[in-house]
């Protein structure tokens, strides 16, 4: 057990000469490290002749070696499960969002675009990693703004869902006839609404 106390400390010791403190390690080398200064002290609490000890409590502690590795390897499949589900539900929020054929946004209570699904970006030509969040009036046709304000002051004034109909200025400068559905959408310290936006020109 002395010899193994003497070679922990070499071993960090030589580490410490290689790397000096570590600022030089890669990422599996300073686990490594951590790992020899951690084994180094529970050393530290074994008797210092294990081969004295009981073949009882030997066969003990390896029993109980082979339970925590096997909680360990329990727990690494319930993380890769996890991680496996949270992938698939990525994969289907972006099917589901992104993909949709109507437009999706988060407005905030001042009227600003705060988020836009791909075809409501599409749409309105956003660029979803702009820093700038335009107001969705400005993609109003002047003469349906005054729509556009009684819709979003019903909404506020009941917070029930509200729905309207109006025209869109696309990117390109042509309009089109929308249908906003919109709902209250609060979180910690903002409240927002989410807008579906479905462009019903053809019943026009």
């Amino acid at each position: 057990m002395q010899f193994r106390r003497q070679s922990g400390r070499l071993g960090a010791k030589m580490m410490n000469d290689e790397y000096g403190n570590g600022n030089n390690m890669t990422e599996n080398e300073e686990h490594r490290w951590r790992a020899e200064e951690m084994a180094e002290q529970k050393a530290a609490g074994l008797p210092e002749d294990i081969r004295n000890l009981p073949p009882e409590e030997i066969q003990q502690a390896f029993h109980q070696l082979q339970v925590h590795q096997i909680e360990l390897e329990m727990q690494n499949d319930e993380l890769m499960r996890v991680q496996a589900e949270i992938a698939a539900s990525r994969a289907q929020y972006f099917d589901l969002y992104d993909l949709a054929p109507v437009g999706y946004f988060t407005i905030s209570d001042s009227g600003l675009i705060l988020k836009a699904n791909l075809t409501g970006s599409d749409l309105l030509g956003l660029s979803r990693n702009s820093p700038i969040k335009p107001p969705v009036s400005r993609f109003i046709l002047k003469e349906d703004q005054n729509i556009y304000y009684q819709h979003r002051k019903q909404l506020i004034d009941t917070g029930e869902p509200q729905s309207c109909e109006l025209r869109i200025i696309k990117k390109d400068g042509t309009t089109f006839w929308a249908q906003l559905d919109a709902a209250i959408h609060e979180t910690v310290g903002e409240c927002a609404y989410r807008v579906v936006m479905s462009d019903i020109t053809e019943h026009k």
